[in-house]
């Protein structure tokens, strides 16, 4: 277990809502990993994320599927792409990332509560 936190340590990690718009493969990343393009709403706008989920998910099934980010770290350059956002996700038993998502569809850039 972490480290203890207070709410307001938790109020600044901004994770809201996205739908995956674009996918794209990303072969110059180190480990597997996808390119995608993610809609947060008129607020935030469309953000870039790298994602290591090669294992559970194809190009074609992750377009139009929701997903959770956090949108307020800093960007990160990896190799020649720009993430944006930080996808999040779980790690399976073999280490493999299932994605972190909402079981019912909401509004493009709602925060998590």
């Amino acid at each position: 277990m972490s480290e203890e936190i207070t709410y307001s340590d938790f109020e600044r990690v901004d994770i809201r809502v996205g739908t995956v718009i674009e996918a794209h493969p990303f072969p110059e990343a180190r480990k597997p990993a996808f390119k995608l393009l993610i809609d947060f709403g008129p607020e935030i706008g469309v953000k870039k994320s790298s994602a290591q989920i090669t294992v559970h998910y194809t190009l074609e099934n992750l377009v139009g599927r929701q997903v959770l980010a956090v949108v307020n770290f800093p960007p990160r350059q990896i190799g020649p792409f720009r993430s944006e956002v930080l996808t999040l996700g779980f790690e399976d038993e073999a280490g493999a990332i299932v994605l972190a998502a909402s079981d019912k569809p909401v509004p493009n850039g709602k925060k998590i509560m």
